[in-house]
């Protein structure tokens, strides 16, 4: 069954979920910074283990009680009042909305420092790329999603060579890190980040724990999941 509502929305606003924060960048290069987060509604994917299915899944959730629209001015001034540096700009998937480009210019203009969190399926436009900084986060089978629709080789090569990516994968065993290693050497993908599957500190600190030796030792950083271990699976922080 297609979850997804549409591939891609043109309109001049933000289609948006939730915007929260201040709080912290819990995963990746930049985890324990003060960040507000801003999460874009709709996918292309359908992960099985997906923490935000509130923000894709239109056959259990209610799109029109989910979702509301606002503009780049909105979030610019929610993110200086709150006092940050850093907006984190996620989904769902970013990517598929037309008005991501103007939001990312409207902040990075007004001095704010951009995350975008993608699966890594489409290509930002140059401008784009270079703006913002790019967490890919490439779904591995544990997904529950054909590989011909979660792995775009060419768009992470691209996205690799531009410099301005880090390549972030979610393992629940350690099994799965040889998977990871086929797609790092088939798309020459760095620097690399493994992120333990979990939605409690306890899963997250178990999966991270039988991951971390074989995370060292095939010379890849390892990610926690901050916000998990400090909040659990709590909304909007």
């Amino acid at each position: 069954m297609n979850l997804l509502l549409s591939p891609t929305f043109d309109g001049p606003d933000l289609v948006v979920s939730e915007v929260f924060g201040p709080t912290v960048q819990g995963e990746g290069p930049n985890c324990g910074r003060r960040a507000v987060f801003v999460r874009l509604a709709d996918c292309n994917l359908a992960c099985s283990w997906c923490d935000t299915p509130y923000s894709w899944k239109w056959n259990e959730y209610v799109r029109r009680e989910e979702t509301y629209r606002c503009n780049a001015e909105e979030v610019l001034d929610r993110a200086r009042s709150s006092g940050v540096g850093l907006v984190v700009v996620t989904g769902g998937e970013p990517l598929l909305q037309k008005a991501l480009e103007p939001l990312v210019a409207t902040l990075t203009d007004g001095g704010l420092d951009v995350e975008v969190e993608t699966n890594g399926t489409r290509l930002p436009s140059p401008d784009l790329l270079f703006r913002a900084r790019f967490n890919v986060s490439p779904k591995l089978a544990n997904a529950g999603v054909p590989q011909r629709r979660r792995i775009r080789a060419g768009v992470l090569r691209a996205l690799a060579r531009s410099g301005n990516a880090v390549f972030k994968f979610v393992v629940q065993r350690s099994e799965e890190l040889d998977e990871v290693a086929d797609l790092v050497e088939r798309c020459r993908l760095a620097p690399v980040w493994i992120m333990p599957q979990g939605t409690s500190a306890e899963e997250v600190l178990a999966h991270q724990s039988a991951l971390a030796d074989e995370v060292i030792k095939r010379g890849w950083n390892l990610s926690t999941r901050l916000h998990v271990l400090l909040w659990g699976d709590q909304r909007g922080r």
